[in-house]
Formats: structure tokens, C-alpha cells, sequence
């Protein structure tokens, strides 16, 4: 199953038994699923078998649907006597000859002309509700496939993204040890000169192999706070998974949410332990990507 945007359109015409059905289906963001119906009143008893045979297909994103139905004015269209009124008519005029015997008897003409004596012929709901049905199942399956392609289109923009963050994050992982390294090297040099002057002309002497421990182990436990390289292993991890996640497809929109709520955390606690240029730069531009992430996936399914 392939990634869906959560935007789309498409639209259908249909002749029906009733006439020109019109119908359009279209999308935009939303965390939840809200349909709008927008029908014909011919129509509205189908809206509750609209509304599910849409919710069959779509997940999330609100969705309006439009029904337009035309009636067609045809010189061939099928015409009916309206019984009910005819046998009215019938008794009514009865009763009046039997009041009035000289009056004259209703013609023929006379009673094609009567108001609602000639109605268009009734059209069998069950085979409209099958042609307003059938319409709809097409109109979907092009606003899927609209949805799809879109989805496709976005998963490559993501997936450009996350190779990005990937780089960035190979790029800088082998630099980490060499990083350490340097520091405690100069911290240690720094605090052994600053603890040798503070120490001059104090009369105190403190044993060299005590000193250097000191400093040691000073420098290993902020060398400590400073390593980053668990962040760049969990980052590495959770880009994987992102990865693995789009590849995988389906309504993926919550579980990326997830995913780059985890890595900006990363990002983010990569920047504050940064001490050298090329880290402070690598968390800047991981949560550059993230955001720019973050934006598309809000249009994903």
C-alpha cells in the first residue's frame, strides 16, 4: 500500500434515470476524517450510503461532496396520468352533474390540461440509488488515485530529506572520538596550568600523581556530558525507521509525527553539547530538515 496525501480532487459525470449526476470529492489537511455533503434534495436519502462508501477508502482529511443533479427536458420524456387525481376528478364531477344535470361533461382535453393530471413517470429509487451508487464508486477510486499519486510525489520529497539527515550524520559520527580526544587534551593541559598557578607561592604541594588524577578524571566526567555520539546513534535509528515507515506505506501520518518528535529531541540535545563548529552546524541543519519534514507530513494520510 502506497503513502497518501491527504489532498485531492476529482469529479465525475454520469447519466442517471434522473438526469446529469455531478459529482465531486475534494480534500484538504485534517487530523480527523470530515465529510460535507453538498446534495441534490432528490438525494439526500443516499447520503448516509455516500458517507460510508467514502469512509470505506479515506481515513483522515476533510473531505466535501458535491451532488448536482440536471434534469433533462426531452421531447421523448416518459410521461404518466396521475390516477389518484383523475378518480377525484371523476367523483367531483359526479357529484356536480347530479346537482346540475345540464352541465356539460369534462372532455378529454379538458382534463390533459388539468393541473398535475400529467406527471413525469416515477423513477424506481432502487435503480437510482444502483446509478447514484455506481457514479460515486468511480468518483472515488479517481480521487484515490489522485491521493495516490500525490503521496508518491511526497514520499520522495521525504525520503530525499531523510538521506539529507542521513549524510549529515555519517559526516560527522567519525569525527566525534578525534573531537573528545582534542578536548580533554587541551582541557587538561588548561587546568593543570591553572591549577600550577594558582598553587605558586601558596606553600602547598600536592603529589604530581594525585594532580594528574584529579585532573583525569575532571576532564573525563565533562568530556561525558559533551559526548554526543549515543544522540548520533539513536538519530541514526530513528531516520531508519522513518525510512522503513514510508517504504511501507499506508496511512503514516501519526507515526511520522512520532518519529520526528524523536528526532528533533536528538537534534536538539546535539546542539547544546556542542563544542566544536562542525557539530553546532550539524544540529542546525538536521533541524532544518526536520521542520521542512514536518510540513509535508502534515498533507500525508
Amino acid at each position: 500500500m502506497s503513502v497518501r496525501s491527504m489532498t485531492g480532487y476529482a469529479s465525475t459525470s454520469t447519466e442517471t434515470a434522473a438526469g446529469l449526476l455531478t459529482i465531486e470529492l475534494k480534500s484538504v489537511n485534517s487530523r480527523y476524517l470530515d465529510l460535507q455533503f453538498r446534495i441534490n434534495d432528490e438525494l439526500r436519502a443516499f447520503e448516509p450510503l455516500l458517507r460510508e462508501a467514502i469512509m470505506q477508502h479515506v481515513s483522515r482529511g476533510k473531505i466535501e461532496c458535491r451532488l448536482f443533479l440536471a434534469k433533462e427536458k426531452k421531447a421523448s420524456l416518459s410521461l404518466a396520468l396521475n390516477s389518484t387525481l383523475l378518480q377525484e376528478l371523476s367523483q367531483l364531477q359526479g357529484e356536480v352533474r347530479r346537482r346540475f344535470p345540464d352541465a356539460r361533461p369534462l372532455t378529454v382535453s379538458d382534463l390533459l390540461r388539468w393541473p398535475g393530471v400529467i406527471e413525469e413517470a416515477d423513477i424506481e429509487t432502487e435503480t437510482l440509488q444502483k446509478q447514484v451508487l455506481g457514479a460515486m464508486s468511480a468518483t472515488i477510486g479517481s480521487f484515490a488515485s489522485a491521493r495516490d499519486r500525490e503521496g508518491q510525489a511526497l514520499t520522495a520529497t521525504l525520503l530525499e530529506k531523510v538521506e539529507a539527515m542521513e549524510a549529515i550524520v555519517q559526516k560527522i559520527t567519525p569525527l566525534i572520538p578525534q573531537v573528545l580526544a582534542q578536548f580533554q587534551q587541551k582541557s587538561a593541559e588548561r587546568m593543570q596550568e591553572a591549577l600550577g598557578l594558582a598553587l605558586t607561592g601558596t606553600g602547598v604541594s600536592v603529589p604530581e600523581n594525585d594532580l594528574y588524577d584529579r585532573i583525569r578524571q575532571e576532564v573525563i566526567l565533562y568530556g561525558a556530558k559533551i559526548d554526543v555520539s549515543e544522540e548520533l546513534s539513536r538519530m541514526a535509528i530513528h531516520l531508519e525507521e522513518t525510512r522503513n515507515i514510508l517504504k511501507k506505506g499506508g496511512p503514516v501520518g501519526k507515526r511520522l509525527d512520532f518519529m520526528l518528535q524523536e528526532l528533533n529531541r536528538e537534534a536538539n540535545t546535539l546542539g547544546s553539547k556542542a563544542t566544536v563548529r562542525e557539530v553546532s552546524n550539524a544540529s542546525i541543519d538536521l533541524k532544518l530538515l526536520i521542520e521542512q519534514i514536518r510540513e509535508q507530513v502534515q498533507n500525508l494520510e
